[in-house]
């Protein structure tokens, strides 16, 4: 063995992948080395976009009075924006997602929230990543896990979901029986631990985390050998990306879709909109970056013959108020747009555009409850019942084709 094989040995021997679930079935070693990647199951690709993103600068509602009365130096003028339709257009550094628009493979679903909203960053993404309004509910299992205990195991031992990051896995992830695992990157595997979950696991009722915080190291040789042969197989077909994290994020699971990956859930957060000053500039490029990611992902997996596979979810735990604040920015809101992509969607703005004259305390009022977009994936794509994930039946919305 070389010098550089066994330094390459040895620090993956200190690092690690968890899966975070009672047992850890082999898949690492198994679902690459398939005669033929499974091409039949259908993926659910979530971007968070942590903060809460600006939803009247996202689908900007040119034509509502109530946007140039309140907006005054972050109005956007109406000959730069992407027109949609005669009353709202996309902000410009939207032009990848655009594309995507007129190419019938984006719907944004206008006015999404839920009743009562909570202005808290903590509170009101426990409550998107839970479908549960009860606080002690936000510790323990997310809407994702829960639906995937409603799925038998994946055929070639994949995990139910993955992180795609270095950030601590969301709760949304957390299930009874279903297995999610976080990688950082493909080729530097990091192990994850909750601290809150290990020294304090009796702070949720019923122990219910004791077998979620059950992990275990997959072996370090195999693990290599895997990540060879993902980075070998899809360096042949590598596509284009933007030099951006979330970009990196996003090539990284079109890797191990194409590589024959049965995971049905993918996961990356995109951070940075709380945008309280000076938002211009920042919201400008954090749009820009998620566009372009976006976009470079669906074509990825579009030439690589998954596009009919793939369906993409962007949202954020609140929007932004709707009058600016004095620091050129502002601040946290309630209702905002949330963002699916794919070949199979209903292309278009879905729902009624929120009204900046018609308010409920200074905000927009809620158009749809972000459950009935989750009811909606659940059962329209990925063919699991909502009703134990979500706590209850909601109406389904006209989103996937």
């Amino acid at each position: 063995m070389s010098r550089e094989q066994f330094n390459r040995r040895s620090f993956l021997q200190r690092s690690a992948l968890i899966a975070m679930a009672p047992s850890v079935p082999a898949f690492l070693s198994r679902s690459v080395r398939a005669a033929q990647p499974g091409k039949d199951g259908r993926i659910l690709v979530v971007v968070q976009l942590s903060g809460g993103n600006d939803g009247i600068n996202t689908v900007v509602p040119f034509a509502d009075e109530g946007y140039a009365h309140n907006r005054d130096e972050l109005r956007i003028k109406k000959d730069r924006l992407i027109k949609v339709n005669d009353h709202a257009g996309l902000h410009p550094s939207l032009r990848p997602a655009a594309d995507l628009l007129e190419d019938g493979r984006l719907a944004i679903v206008q006015g999404v929230g839920y009743p009562n909203p909570n202005r808290s960053h903590d509170v009101s993404m426990a409550i998107w990543q839970t479908a549960r309004f009860d606080p002690v509910e936000h510790k323990i299992f997310g809407w994702i896990g829960r639906a995937m205990d409603e799925r038998p195991s994946v055929a070639d031992g994949s995990p139910h979901s993955i992180l795609l990051g270095d950030e601590n896995p969301p709760i949304a992830l957390r299930g009874r029986r279903s297995m999610s695992v976080s990688l950082a990157h493909l080729d530097d595997l990091k192990l994850k631990t909750d601290a809150k979950l290990t020294t304090a696991p009796g702070a949720v009722p019923n122990g219910e985390l004791l077998t979620f915080t059950r992990r275990a190291a997959l072996d370090a040789s195999s693990t290599a050998d895997l990540i060879d042969e993902v980075t070998k197989n899809s360096a042949r077909n590598a596509a284009a990306y933007p030099q951006t994290e979330l970009a990196g994020r996003l090539q990284s699971i079109a890797q191990l879709i194409k590589s024959g990956f049965s995971t049905p859930v993918y996961y990356a957060i995109q951070p940075g909109y709380d945008t309280h000053s000076a938002q211009l500039f920042t919201h400008a490029r954090l749009l820009r970056e998620l566009a372009g990611a976006m976009k470079s992902f669906l074509d990825d997996v579009k030439s690589a013959g998954h596009s009919d596979r793939v369906l993409m979810l962007c949202f954020s735990e609140f929007g932004r108020r709707v009058k600016e604040n004095a620091s050129l920015g502002t601040d946290h809101g309630t209702a905002g747009p949330v963002i699916v992509a794919g070949s199979s969607v209903n292309s278009g703005l879905i729902g009624q555009t929120p009204s900046m004259l018609d308010l409920e305390n200074d905000d927009l009022k809620m158009q749809t409850d972000f459950r009935q977009v989750y009811a909606t994936i659940l059962q329209d794509w990925l063919g699991v019942p909502s009703a134990t994930a979500l706590d209850g039946a909601f109406e389904r919305l006209k989103l996937i084709r």
